[in-house]
């Protein structure tokens, strides 16, 4: 017992002397002294963060928390000279205090070899802590300006994923997909044929390291059913001219840069670069799971629902609601067994579909909406179809009772949609109108 807390004591104190090196470095690194050898100082600064343990990286966060904050009397006294007179040296003035000098040590960190990666890697820990630690909030802002900045899209280059690609690379991609699992190297193999296509957002500072990548099929119509496009059932012949391009999976492979807006441009840009490539295309949608879905229904109150909604939809979904609650229970368990054995009755079917439909087109514009139809449908697209029975996995009925949604992406219409979207409204067709 007294050896164990010798090395406990031993442990901390190793620990806190590593911390205060790590400061120390930080110091040298935003000394005048400093920025001719700053690279050499910023790869001892990466080395020694690494070395520290976790309840030690949390004293570090601590220290750009309380140290390397802006002064609050420099700021007091350039905000009250702004405040008498606005010119430009007051400003100027203003702006330099205002940033934290823990902005200009990322900057400096950023200077070593493989700089970018341990910036990157430091928001990931940070990340963990915030649940626990939220006052390094501001901390946390200052690492995503930055990182917004040096990950924006203009700097990154889009490149397609196929059977050619690294095997390094393609074992990342296996490993990151988030939204449908790989199976085996046969099923990444197939997602990645003639009528498939990967894309994948890289940094110049990280190659072979994909930060975002999307999965698309090349189809005459648009899906239903998610078995129409992945596993073993799915089509493996080419259409010799495609009409629709479905982005089925988009999956992000860094949780350090969460925050920092990929998803959006890569849709964007990889619809641009098949629009070039293969001119048939006239179509661009997605077949999108809703995770949040069961958890809403499960909890949504029909007795208190929005007064912003009409009378009319009130009292619609309320009664399909309880329909639903009166034949499978609050949780939808035997509704989700139903669902697995493809034997949900008609009508529970409708319900469904239209309880689907409310909850996209009325709490997408929420911030506790579903995630992924916010991501679609601030990303300009329209609310198209609600499908029923489309993803059977076990992950599918867990999260959506099985219901799968369409966006559809009108090049032409994106930013219109995005800016009624911000303002409020679910952009739908007239199918999702009538029901929602």
């Amino acid at each position: 017992m007294i050896l164990t807390n010798l090395f406990q004591r031993s442990g901390k104190a190793h620990s806190a002397a590593a911390v205060k090196e790590l400061q120390q470095l930080c110091y040298r690194l935003l000394s005048e002294a400093g920025t001719a050898n700053s690279a050499a100082i910023a790869e001892q600064l990466v080395r020694a963060y690494s070395a520290l343990p976790p309840e030690a990286r949390l004293a570090f966060f601590n220290f750009l928390d309380s140290a390397l904050a802006p002064d609050r009397e420099r700021v007091l006294r350039a905000a009250k000279a702004y405040s008498e007179k606005q010119d430009a040296q007051t400003v100027l003035e203003l702006q330099r205090v205002v940033e934290p000098p823990r902005q200009e040590l990322l900057r400096r960190i950023n200077r070593a070899p493989g700089g970018t990666a341990a910036i990157i890697a430091m928001r990931r820990d940070l990340l963990q802590a915030l649940s626990q630690l939220p006052h390094l909030r501001a901390v946390d802002s200052d690492f995503r300006h930055l990182l917004g900045s040096w990950f924006n899209p203009g700097f990154l280059i889009l490149q397609q994923v196929d059977w050619s690609s690294p095997a390094a690379l393609l074992e990342k991609i296996i490993q990151h997909e988030a939204v449908h699992a790989v199976k085996d190297w046969n099923d990444l193999r197939r997602r990645v044929q003639s009528d498939r296509r990967c894309f994948a957002f890289f940094h110049p500072q990280l190659p072979g390291e994909p930060l975002i990548f999307v999965e698309v099929a090349l189809v005459n119509a648009i899906p239903r059913l998610i078995e129409q496009l992945i596993g073993d059932s799915a089509p493996g012949e080419a259409s010799r001219e495609p009409r629709v391009a479905v982005f089925y999976s988009i999956s992000n492979c860094e949780p350090g840069l969460r925050g920092v807006s990929l998803g959006n441009f890569l849709i964007k840009r990889v619809a641009q670069q098949l629009r070039a490539e293969i001119p048939t295309l006239k179509r661009y949608c997605t077949l999108s799971p809703i995770p949040g879905l069961r958890a809403w229904l499960t909890k949504v109150d029909p007795q208190t629902l929005p007064e912003t909604w009409t009378p009319r939809l009130r009292g619609r979904f309320a009664t399909a609601l309880k329909a639903l609650r009166s034949r499978h229970g609050n949780d939808f368990e035997s509704l989700a067994q139903a669902a697995r054995d493809r034997a949900l009755a008609r009508e529970d079917q409708l319900r469904l579909e239209q309880c689907a439909a409310v909850f996209l087109a009325r709490e997408s514009v929420l911030p506790q909406g579903d995630p992924v139809a916010r991501f679609h449908l601030d990303n300009g697209a329209r609310l198209e179809r609600v499908n029923i029975n489309a993803d059977l996995s076990p992950k599918g009925l867990r999260e959506s009772l099985g219901v799968m949604v369409n966006y559809l992406y009108d090049l032409a219409a994106i930013e219109a949609n995005h800016e009624r979207f911000i303002r409020g409204e679910v952009v739908s067709s007239r199918q999702i109108a009538k029901i929602s």
